[in-house]
């Protein structure tokens, strides 16, 4: 199994062909090929060995204690090492991954930048942290905040509707209360049309897919890793002791372990890890699915590169149906008052930019030069090879030549008692076939705590890749194929044949909040409520008035009494 097996190897190659030897010779020299100390000169009478067989050893009790403390060594060696391509592949598919979504979202906002910079000129620069909140928002989501990507959109198009009403009625006044009367009516405005519901569908879908999968790959690092480290009982100790060092305290050092004998000292000692062999093979496959929605419906390069294209459409239909949504406003928050005169801005130049789409040799790039097809075959290949793992893992350590003989050596190897064969029946895979191990003592009736918390890691973890596959939120509870978006209205339904649509949004850890976003807003009625519709008519319009006429003259009375 490679270096961590080099001592034993050492102590295997001291005696090299030799049968059971009737003196110490032999151990002495692996013994001090090792830097044990030489032992005894000569064999000696065996009542003071609590492991190894007692008749006639080349060991004292303190080199039996010494031993077993090296045979736990190399025992937790040598399954950390038959762990390692599992760990070491899904952390470096994990850092590919998350690198390759969050440079992703670097080059979607840059082309998104660049695009509006050329289309709509300053008026964007004004309004750019607006967009930059809505990047940092997807790249705290990316890197496991707990936050919903459909409240975010909401408020991006919330926040949009704000800044371009005054931009298309310059002529009018809108203060602060105006514009939050204008935010709270969005719903059944309904601006942009139906693009928020797509873009909604499409971002969520893809980003909590994403999102769902590199937590995935996470957790399978993660459950690998702290399994592989898992402290072996009492019994299996002394298992393994017996397999591994006990032929070197019969003078015969070079003489290796049955695999039969091998197999049973490695199913009992690995039965817990055993247990998680069906949740594992269910969180595999949950895994593959997701990835192959990533390139598939959920596509969150087509998800990432279509945001700035989305905001587009939907301030071109806003353009387009300007006097209509502002009738609509005007109604159900009250005509707001003329501007004075000298503030009217002559903004039809800016106002009237109409979206562009890219020329072939302008459209975005994918992340880093990569390509997320290559990342997905890669990483799918490399799980399927992991399907079986946790009871393969005793035949692949035992199949190894340097921790047991060779099937056709049955007859010339360690049995635990003296060279031969190997005469006990070699259990079943599973926890539950250790009932009869000849070998090691196993408790069949439940796995070990540590067992049950991986398990639940593992049960986790698929539930939200199966609720990602589906397109679903399980940490929000939300269903986004029958919901509609902020600023759309009902019809369409996700079609899993149409182009790509995005994925749930799905999240774990709280992280801060970027200086750039905004909460998405708590005071907002849910849709259909009364408060959405604000009465129109002189006499509300003229009460509305006065009441931020009066908020204005706050600040001057405040500072008359503080200057009494």
């Amino acid at each position: 199994m490679g270096p961590v097996l080099l001592g034993l190897a050492l102590l295997l190659r001291a005696g090299l062909g030799a049968g059971p030897l009737r003196g110490c010779s032999e151990t002495r020299r692996a013994l001090g090929a090792r830097g044990l100390g030489l032992g005894p000169p000569a064999l000696l009478s065996g009542e003071h060995l609590r492991i190894c067989p007692q008749d006639y050893p080349c060991c004292s009790s303190d080199l039996e204690e010494q031993l077993s403390r090296q045979s736990e060594s190399d025992f937790r060696a040598l399954v950390e090492e038959g762990a390692s391509f599992l760990s070491s592949t899904l952390a470096s598919r994990h850092r590919r991954f998350e690198e390759f979504f969050r440079e992703l979202l670097v080059t979607a906002e840059r082309g998104l930048q660049a695009m509006f910079t050329r289309t709509y000129g300053r008026l964007y620069t004004q309004n750019a942290r607006l967009f930059v909140g809505l990047f940092a928002e997807l790249q705290r989501q990316q890197q496991g905040a707990r936050l919903s990507l459909a409240e975010v959109l909401d408020e991006l198009w919330v926040r949009l509707l704000e800044r371009m009403l005054p931009l298309l009625n310059p002529q009018y006044q809108f203060p602060p209360a105006y514009l939050e009367c204008v935010g709270r009516q969005a719903e059944a405005l309904r601006p942009f049309g139906d693009v928020p519901r797509k873009l909604r569908l499409q971002v969520t879908r893809a980003f909590g897919a994403a999102q769902a999968f590199v937590q995935g790959l996470a957790t399978g690092r993660d459950v690998v890793t702290k399994a592989a480290k898992m402290a072996p009982s009492s019994e299996c100790l002394r298992a393994a002791m017996r397999m591994s060092y006990c032929p070197l305290c019969r003078g015969s050092p070079a003489l290796k372990p049955c695999r039969a004998f091998c197999l049973n000292v490695m199913k009992g000692c690995l039965a817990a890890a055993t247990a998680l062999h069906a949740e594992w093979d269910h969180f595999l496959d949950a895994l593959i699915q997701v990835a192959e929605r990533l390139v598939g419906p959920f596509n969150v390069e087509l998800a990432a590169e279509s945001i700035g294209v989305k905001i587009s459409e939907g301030i071109m239909y806003m353009q387009e149906n300007g006097v209509q949504t502002s009738a609509k406003v005007f109604q159900g928050c009250c005509t707001p008052r003329p501007a004075p005169a000298r503030s009217r801005r002559a903004t039809q130049p800016e106002t009237k930019r109409r979206f562009r789409t890219y020329p072939t040799e302008e459209k975005p790039t994918t992340a880093a030069g990569t390509n997320l097809d290559r990342l997905v075959i890669d990483v799918k290949e490399k799980l399927q090879l992991m399907r079986g793992f946790w009871l393969g893992l005793p035949h692949t350590l035992c199949s190894d030549g340097k921790v047991a003989a060779d099937v056709t050596e049955e007859d010339k190897c360690w049995n635990g008692q003296a060279r031969g064969r190997y005469l006990p029946d070699v259990t079943g895979d599973g926890l539950a076939n250790q009932i009869n191990n000849p070998e090691v003592e196993v408790d069949i009736t439940r796995p070990n705590l540590l067992t049950r918390h991986h398990l639940l890691q593992l049960r986790a973890a698929t539930s939200r890749l199966q609720g990602a596959y589906t397109g679903q939120d399980l940490d929000f509870q939300d269903t986004f194929a029958d919901e509609d978006g902020s600023g759309s209205g009902g019809g369409e339904r996700y079609s899993e044949d149409g182009p790509a649509t995005g994925g749930g949004s799905s999240s774990s850890t709280v992280g801060s909040r970027p200086p750039d976003s905004r909460s998405p807003r708590r005071d907002r009625p849910i849709k259909g409520s009364r408060q959405n519709h604000h009465p129109s008519g002189s006499s509300s319009c003229a009460a509305f008035w006065r009441g931020s006429a009066l908020l204005l003259l706050l600040p001057a009375l405040e500072w008359l009494l503080l200057g009494q």
